[in-house]
């Protein structure tokens, strides 16, 4: 299967034509436009609220760290007791 070619794209666009004239095209096009613009912003600000929230998260000190996985491994432990 190949990729889309000139052909292809143009046959895509008379039938676009087609369907929503010459003077509505324009304004499809435009709507398209700034729903991906949109969209984009969108994208952007939630990157931007997850970077700020693991900026946020409180760093772990080296002997919290140690007794965090000394539980962890203990609870390991009981675990595998049946």
């Amino acid at each position: 299967m190949g990729s889309i070619g000139f052909t292809e794209i143009l046959l895509i666009f008379l039938v676009i034509l087609l369907l929503f004239g010459a003077k509505k095209l324009p304004e499809v096009a435009r709507g398209m436009g700034q729903a991906l613009k949109e969209f984009r912003k969108a994208a952007r600000d939630v990157e931007d609220v997850a970077s700020m929230e693991a900026d946020e998260s409180p760093p772990v000190s080296p002997g919290a760290q140690k007794s965090q996985e000394g539980g962890a491994k203990e609870m390991e432990g009981e675990r595998k007791v049946p």
